[in-house]
């Protein structure tokens, strides 16, 4: 009996176990059930990305509109919107949107800081009232530039190389007064351009032939071309089948709007002026230099001018000229001068492009091209032989916003050999794109690297093909004159560069990496500025603008507002912008932009709705200007 009252609770012990195991499975399966039901919620509320529309505009092209719901659903059935998600502390009577009335339609080609009328006030003397002029505060004007009556979108690249409406820049005087040399002619409510020059009269891609034959425009040595007094760009234009891509400039003078055609035929360009201050690239940027009758005294002012083209010229590169004084034995006469004085202009160019340590290449017909050396070796060594110019004491040699030019010739960086390039030597194109810039792996620029070059390549990479899926039409020709407002290190131009369209790179004054030389090397083109200043370029000119993280860079600087309306003025109708930055900042961004007839919805950053940067996807609205608008 003992032995059985003692094993007697041993069959209970079975029982016990079993309801631990089905406590245990339970518990587990309520932790599994909560799991998902959590999943399946977040999914549901944080999923909600607005969707992007691309219709047809009544011009034929397409265009983003936004809509608050991707997946078929009423916007009613959301359960959480998109701003819903952040918390902003940001005074809420600020989003009150300011409502900017058009301008006058007379202003509809206003240069801000090439205004004609406020150039009048400036000396002449080295074509100083050319140069950049901006408005005071008080001056800036509080309006959206118009559009002329008629406005149509841009042909597309190619076709827009060749034709532009005529409504979109009216001005027949360079049909009129270019007739003989074929640089534009008028054909009913289109400009068709031959592709002539005051040089070319047979067209940019026989005188590119004909240069070709002398210097290899083909084998991805030259990449980066500088075009002085451009006019309407053909040269350009005939380049880029070549890929080579060229920085245009021109001011704006008598030849009405040339650098406005250039950017409507989607050909990089710029207004500028070679004057009294260095033109806004930095040192050793062009892989070729050009001047086709561009009527700049290069032998006059100690030759500061040709000093100044000497500074932007890479090492190796080339400069190329053509019209007088070259063949003057054939032209004097039609250039209505004497066979005494062109032979004097070109004798002082000659012994300037000498005293300058370059070599003249060939002089054939009516081309001439000179080389600049790899190195300032042996130049260095023959200013015992030519007191001037002399090799300037300071390296501050990129330095090109506002900078006063020198009559001093620009040091190269040191090298250890006669045969070593200056600098760095640079890899061809294509493989130039990402190659590791000398700049960088030199240490020319503090604190970037190559890892820190590469891992940027990575993340452009990245955000370029979410970009795509934000604005499908990125990649089919929609847009072709693109603008980068923060460039860095160039990598959202590298990441775009297999799409027919090219990129302003800008690189803001003042930023912590001067990387302008750094985006050159990779074979890309840009300037420097200023975004509290107006650009230099007419308004309506690029397609797509991206701004990444500019106004928390100058919304300490200057009012950002202004910032808005300089980008809208430069921005075509129904061209779109994309911002990146921080939620406070996109919203205080959005709200001015809706008194500026844009449309726009604040997206998740590529990573996904948990990162504190966001980006806003805008779009400026068509619309016109009328005959009798007032301000």
């Amino acid at each position: 009996m003992a032995k059985e009252q003692s094993g007697s609770p041993k069959p209970r012990q079975p029982v016990f176990q079993r309801m631990r195991v089905t406590l245990t499975i339970g518990v587990i399966g309520l932790c599994v059930a909560s799991y998902i039901l959590g999943a399946w919620q977040g999914t549901s509320t944080t999923s909600i990305h607005p969707s992007i529309i691309y219709t047809k505009s009544q011009c034929g092209e397409s265009i983003l509109r936004t809509s608050s719901n991707s997946s078929g659903r009423s916007s009613s059935d959301a359960r959480l919107d998109f701003q819903a998600h952040h918390q902003v502390s940001f005074n809420e009577s600020s989003l009150v949107a300011e409502k900017f009335p058009p301008c006058q339609l007379k202003y509809s080609e206003y240069t801000p800081c090439q205004d004609p009328r406020r150039a009048r006030k400036f000396p002449k003397t080295m074509m100083q009232y050319r140069e950049r002029h901006c408005p005071r505060k008080e001056e800036l004007f509080r309006c959206l530039i118009p559009a002329p009556p008629k406005y149509k979108n841009p042909f597309k690249w190619p076709q827009c190389r060749d034709f532009a409406w005529y409504d979109n820049i009216p001005h027949r005087e360079l049909s009129i007064e270019k007739a003989v040399q074929n640089w534009i002619q008028v054909e009913g409510k289109r400009f068709r351009f031959p592709g002539g020059g005051t040089m070319f009269p047979h067209g940019a891609d026989a005188y590119i032939d004909d240069i070709n034959a002398l210097i290899s425009l083909t084998d991805g040595n030259i990449r980066t071309a500088l075009d002085t007094g451009c006019g309407v760009a053909s040269w350009g234009a005939y380049l880029i089948k070549r890929n080579i891509i060229t920085m245009s400039f021109a001011p704006r003078d008598s030849h009405e709007a040339q650098v406005q055609f250039a950017l409507e035929r989607g050909v990089p360009a710029m207004i500028g002026v070679i004057s009294t201050e260095r033109i806004p690239y930095p040192a050793r940027s062009f892989d070729m230099a050009h001047c086709s009758r561009c009527l700049i005294p290069w032998n006059k002012f100690d030759g500061i001018y040709l000093i100044e083209v000497d500074r932007v010229i890479r090492p190796g590169g080339y400069w190329i000229l053509s019209g007088p004084p070259i063949h003057w034995k054939k032209y004097f006469k039609g250039w209505e001068r004497t066979e005494e004085d062109l032979k004097q202009e070109q004798d002082e160019i000659e012994d300037l492009a000498k005293r300058l340590c370059w070599k003249k290449v060939v002089e054939k017909d009516d081309l001439a091209i000179w080389q600049k050396p790899i190195n300032h070796i042996e130049c260095v060594n023959s200013r015992k032989i030519y007191e001037t110019p002399q090799i300037c004491k300071s390296n501050d040699v990129d330095s090109a916003w506002y900078k006063k030019m020198e009559t001093c010739i620009s040091p190269l960086p040191d090298v250890n050999s006669e045969d070593e390039v200056a600098g760095g030597a640079l890899e061809k194109w294509p493989k130039r794109a990402f190659a590791v810039p000398p700049r960088i792996s030199r240490g020319s620029v503090s604190g970037l690297t190559t890892e820190k070059f590469q891992e940027d390549n990575k993340v452009w990479a990245e955000r370029a093909d979410y970009y795509k899926k934000l604005i499908p039409p990125l990649t089919k020709g929609r847009y072709r004159n693109v603008m980068d407002m923060n460039a860095g290190m160039g990598g959202f131009a590298a990441a775009l560069m297999k799409y027919p369209l090219w990129v302003m790179n800008v690189v803001p004054s003042g930023s912590a990496h001067d990387t302008l030389g750094i985006i050159y090397e990779r074979g890309f083109i840009g300037t420097y500025q200023d975004w509290c200043e107006a650009f230099s370029t007419y308004p309506r000119t690029y397609d797509f603008i991206h701004a990444d993280k500019i106004f928390s860079f100058y919304q300490d600087r200057c009012d950002v507002t202004y910032i808005l309306l300089e980008m809208d003025r430069i921005l075509r109708p129904e061209g779109t912008v994309i911002f990146r930055d921080t939620v406070e900042v996109l919203v205080k961004i959005q709200s001015i932009t809706e008194g500026m007839r844009w449309k726009s919805q604040i997206m998740d950053h590529e990573s996904g709705p948990f990162n504190p940067e966001k980006i806003l996807v805008a779009v400026k609205t068509y619309w016109t200007g009328q005959p009798t608008q007032k301000q």
